[in-house]
This record gives structure tokens, sequence and C-alpha cells, in this order.
């Protein structure tokens, strides 16, 4: 089978659906029993990596990794090479295409709460991923909330939505580490749903009580309405105690997540929340708010805090940083919460999805 993949979530700092397909195409190298297949990466720039060239080939198609490369430049290119399949790792895929399409759709935020976006960025999205997911064979989503709210959103039959819990891959660890020490760890791209600012006001709570506390930020802000997360940590008088980066690379994160004793996500709506697994893999326990994804994904091996309960959050942080016997209960909960989230199982699962849906 010739299976074509939309692979420009590689490219530049891979975030999100990157490390997502990154997971799924590490195993499909690594497996022996994928020899069968070729796999076509179509990219707007070369990939730098270790893959197999004879087995995944990159078609480099030229232009700026936006809709209308995929949906204007990139189906010619899928056309001329006799594709069974063609998989979009992230929300949309191209319309004017007859290979038969299996589309992941981790989230529909912008459906859900389109107050979140801008309304031309809200009606792009809505619009090309619901025509998508309507148009594809399959749609793959990583959680049983996100399978209800594309049903519920995006129109989809629910017989059509495949629930494939990705893998989580436990942060790169350090040969040698100070220990934990107290730092509270927050990891993802910054949204306004993710509730940032009452997190600095709780951590500010925490600081005022103990001067060995810390706070790590790492994050593009991505905020509509802005949002500035600088601005937040100096109205909170925590200019040195708490840090904001954008961006850092896998070996400096990997030494935050080991170093830190307390994760912190306070995310209101989530396809699945992914960071808050990758801390819990490296021994951080979490605080998170109280959603049914938040309890999907983490069970027993967080606390969770009401939304707007700066003081819960507060609290809940204290605990994280100084409370041996609850961090231990937390902990002891963690590989039963992880237990879904392997990287073998859902590359086989959705390379099986694959195979049934090709034409």
């Amino acid at each position: 089978m010739r299976i074509g993949i939309d692979a420009r979530e590689l490219c530049g700092r891979a975030t999100g659906a990157g490390r997502y397909l990154y997971g799924l195409l590490r195993e499909w190298s690594a497996d022996q029993s994928t020899r069968r297949h070729e796999f076509v990466l179509y990219t707007p720039e070369p990939l730098a990596g270790s893959l197999d060239a004879r087995r995944f080939a990159v078609r480099v198609v030229s232009g700026a990794p936006n809709t209308w490369w995929e949906q204007v430049r990139l189906p010619p290119v899928v056309a001329r090479d006799h594709l069974d399949v063609f998989f979009s790792p992230a929300y949309t895929a191209p319309l004017a295409t007859r290979v038969p399409t299996v589309t992941a759709i981790h989230d529909v935020s912008f459906a859900a709460h389109p107050e979140w976006f801008s309304a031309r960025e809200g009606l792009r999205r809505r619009t090309i991923c619901r025509r998508a997911a309507k148009q594809a064979r399959a749609v793959v989503t990583i959680s049983e909330f996100s399978r209800r709210e594309i049903v519920e959103h995006l129109g989809v039959a629910d017989s059509r939505v495949h629930v494939i819990p990705p893998g989580i891959t436990a942060p790169h660890r350090p040969g040698h580490t100070n220990g934990r020490r107290p730092l509270v760890l927050y990891v993802g791209s910054i949204f306004n749903r993710r509730r940032l600012p009452d997190l600095i006001r709780a951590f500010s709570v925490v600081a005022r009580a103990h001067p060995d506390a810390a706070m790590d930020i790492v994050g593009d802000d991505r905020t509509f309405p802005p949002e500035n997360p600088g601005d937040a940590i100096v109205r909170a008088g925590l200019d040195g105690r708490a840090l904001w980066r954008r961006f850092v690379p896998d070996d400096e994160l990997g030494r935050m997540y080991w170093a830190a004793r307390a994760f912190a996500f306070l995310s209101e709506y989530e396809g699945l929340g992914l960071t808050p697994l990758e801390a819990l893999a490296a021994g951080v326990p979490a605080v998170l708010l109280d959603t049914p994804v938040a309890r999907e994904s983490c069970g027993d091996a967080a606390i969770y805090a009401a939304r707007g309960d700066v003081a819960g959050v507060a609290n809940a942080l204290e605990q994280l940083l100084y409370d041996e016997r609850l961090r231990a209960r937390l902990l002891e909960a963690a590989p039963g919460a992880l237990a879904k989230y392997t990287w073998p199982r859902a590359a086989r699962d959705t390379l099986a999805l694959l195979e049934r849906s090709g034409g």
C-alpha cells in the first residue's frame, strides 16, 4: 500500500501535531511488519531526520505551509503519486483529491468555543475542518471526550470516528541532575483557555509563603485577545521567581521536567492534554482543571481544581511541592493512568485504520 502523509507539522519547531506524527513515524520505521507499505511524506521543505528514504520518500512541495499550500499546491502532486490513502495528522486535509483520506482531529475548540478565535481564523478552521471530516473515510481522535465533541459539533457519524490514544514519551532524563527542587512547571502553547493568568496569581500566593519556590513557563503565546505572560508575571511581583520562555530545545526541556516537583495545566478545554501526561511520565504530578477530559487522561494521578478557584490552585501547588505523602499517592497511580498511552499501540491501530480505509 502507498500511504501519503501531510508532514508539514515536522518542519520547524515541532509541537502538538508534529510530535504526534513523529511518534507514529518512528514506530512505523522500527516495525518490520510495516515494510509492506511505502510512505510518501509531503512537506514544504526538506526534512532532517533518520527515516529510511526508500520507505519514507519525501516530496517537497514548495510554498508556505498554510491553507493555500494544502488546498491548492498539494493536490496536483498527490494526484500524480498514485496513492492508496492519504493521512492528515492535523485537523484538515486536501479537499480536491480523489484519494481516500483519514484525518486526525485532536479537538474542536474552534467550533465548541468560537469566542477563543478571531472571526476570520475561526471561520477558516470550522469550514475546512468540517468539510475534511465529512469527506474522510475515517476520522482519528485521541480521547472519548473529543469523539463526542466531533460528533456533536462537526456532524460526523459516530461510527466513522475512531479513538486511538497517542503514545506518551517520557522526557529525556539527563545523566546528572541536582535532584528536584520546589519548581512549578507549565509546558504548552499558551491559549486563553489554559488560564495562565490564574496560574500566575495562584503561584504568587505560594511564592509569598515559600521563598524557595519558583516557576518555569514554556510555550509560545497564541492568546486571543492577547494575554502577555511576561506582563502577568510582572504584575504579580514575580520577577526573578517566575520565568517565561517561548521555546526550549528537547534536551533542556527534559532537564526542566526532571527538576520540577509540580506541573500545572489549568486548561478548560483540550482534546487530551499531552504535557500533563509527559510530566507524569517524568515523575511530576499535576494540578489540572476539573474537566471530563482531564479525569479521562490522568485519573487518580492528579489534583483537580475548579475553574477560577485561584485559592484552590494555590493550595494544590503547595501540596504538590511540599507534601511528600500526597506526592507518593499520586505517583503510585501514575502507571495505571499512563498504561493506555503507548506508541506501539497507537501506531499499530492507526496503520490498521489506514489499511481499511485505502482505496
